[in-house]
């Protein structure tokens, strides 16, 4: 078994998430992804603002845990998929990212290589706050 996949990490990851949401000053920004439901809640300041669906990996990706953004690009293009655009991209763990997509029909299901999906919309809503807020001030839980 994953060492991300035995219940007490996963109780962590939702205790986190919960304690993170409702805390002021442990995180400004609380991006949740929910594989199980294939949706993404967005927390500034303990106040949840947006829930979105989500394309998350058909293979189980991105590894559930708690991470910080790394990155943001605005526009990019995979290099390991045949150039796919991936806008409004914030990378957090060893290439994942949350991107736009134009696969929009897909959203709410799995169907990604392992990225978080979003719609081209909420991925702009989701890049202005990180990058306006600050990625230091940022956390970004992933779920079962």
């Amino acid at each position: 078994m994953h060492p991300l996949a035995r219940p007490a990490v996963l109780a962590s990851v939702a205790s986190f998430a919960f304690f993170a949401a409702v805390t002021p000053g442990l995180s400004d920004v609380v991006i949740t992804i929910d594989k199980s439901s294939q949706r993404m809640s967005v927390a500034v300041d303990g106040v949840r603002r947006h829930s979105w669906a989500v394309s998350t990996g058909t293979g189980g990706g991105p590894p559930s845990g708690v991470y910080r953004p790394q990155r943001l690009e605005r526009s990019w293009y995979s290099r390991k998929f045949g150039l796919a655009p991936m806008p409004h991209s914030i990378f957090f763990h060893e290439g994942y990212a949350i991107h736009g997509t134009t696969h929009v029909s897909r959203l709410g299901r799995r169907a990604s290589h392992g990225c978080v999906r979003l719609h081209p919309s909420n991925a702009a809503a989701l890049y202005a706050i990180v990058r306006s807020e600050g990625a230091g001030r940022t956390r970004i839980v992933v779920a079962r």
